[in-house]
C-alpha cells in the first residue's frame, strides 16, 4: 500500500528547530524524524511513498536528491573522472519516493486531496504526519480496517503526559516515571488507514483543515474507526519532545525502532 506522509507544516511551536527546515527534517539521532517514521512502515513491506511537501519542501527534495551521498561512506577523486565510490547499500533503495508540492500555506486536508492522483489506482492508503513516531502495529490497524469497512481509520492513541509523574511515600519519591501515558481517553495519532472513497469528503480548498470538517462529517457518517493502540506514541511538537526522542534514541531505547 502506498503511504501518505503530511509533510508541509511549518512546526511555529518547534520554531528553535524549524526556522530554517520542516519539521519533517527536524532530526533524531543523524536522520531527520521523516526518516524514522518512513522506516517504520517500510519494516512492515510499504516502501511506496507519497510525501506532501509545502513549508521549505526544497530542504526535503534535496535530502533525498542527495540520499546515498548522506548516509554512505564515499570515495572519491579530486580533479578525476571516476565514479564516487559508495561503501555502503542502504536498505532505502528500494523505496519509491513522490515529492509532491502541495502549496506551502495549503492545510492538511487540501494537501490530501492534491495527491490523489499519485495513487493510481489503489482502493486503500496508508496516510499520517511527519512528526509524530510510535511502534504502532502497521498489519494490525490494516486488518482491523478491513474487518470495520469504514471509510477511515485512525490510530487512538493514550496521549502522552507534559510532565513526570511521581510516586510518593512518607514524603519521598519511590518512582519517577519521565512522560507517563495517561490512561483514560484517546487523541488522535494519525497512522491512518484508508479507503479511495475518503476523496468524497475532500476538495481542493487550501483552507481545508483535515481534522475539522472532513473527520467530522466522517464521524457522523458512522465512517470513521479508531484502531486503539496502548505501545509507544510520541509526537515531536516542542523542544522538550525533541530533546526526549534524541535522548531516547542516543541511550538505545527508542521502542519505535522495529528495523
Amino acid at each position: 500500500m502506498k503511504v501518505v506522509i503530511l509533510c508541509g507544516g511549518k512546526g511555529t511551536r518547534l520554531r528553535e528547530e524549524t526556522e530554517y527546515r520542516p519539521k519533517p527534517m527536524v532530526p533524531i539521532g543523524n536522520r531527520p524524524i521523516l526518516w524514522h517514521i518512513m522506516k517504520t512502515y517500510a519494516a512492515h513491506g510499504h516502501r511506496d511513498f507519497i510525501l506532501c511537501l509545502g513549508y521549505k519542501g526544497d530542504s526535503i527534495k534535496d535530502w533525498f536528491r542527495n540520499y546515498q551521498w548522506m548516509v554512505s561512506d564515499v570515495t572519491i577523486q579530486l580533479g578525476g573522472k571516476l565514479e564516487p565510490e559508495f561503501h555502503h547499500v542502504p536498505d532505502e533503495q528500494q523505496w519509491t519516493i513522490t515529492l509532491a508540492d502541495t502549496g506551502e500555506d495549503t492545510m492538511t486536508g487540501g494537501r490530501i486531496k492534491r495527491i490523489e492522483r499519485y495513487l493510481g489506482d489503489d482502493e486503500e492508503f496508508l496516510l499520517t504526519y511527519g512528526d509524530g513516531v510510535g511502534n504502532i502495529d502497521i498489519p494490525a490497524s490494516i486488518e482491523f480496517h478491513r474487518q470495520t469497512g469504514k471509510t477511515l481509520t485512525l490510530t487512538g492513541v493514550r496521549p502522552p503526559g507534559r510532565f513526570g509523574e511521581l510516586q510518593v511515600e512518607k514524603g519521598m519519591v519511590t518512582t519517577f516515571f519521565e512522560k507517563p501515558q495517561v490512561t483514560a481517553g484517546r487523541i488522535n495519532g494519525g497512522y491512518f488507514v484508508a479507503n479511495r472513497t475518503l476523496f468524497r469528503y475532500l476538495n481542493d480548498d487550501p483552507g481545508l483543515v483535515f481534522e475539522q470538517e472532513p473527520l467530522t462529517s466522517l464521524s457522523h457518517a458512522g465512517e470513521l474507526a479508531c484502531f486503539p493502540h496502548d505501545g509507544f506514541w510520541q509526537p515531536m511538537d516542542t523542544y522538550q519532545e525533541f530533546l526526549l526522542l534524541n535522548r531516547m534514541w542516543e541511550e538505545g531505547r527508542a521502542p519505535w525502532r522495529v528495523w
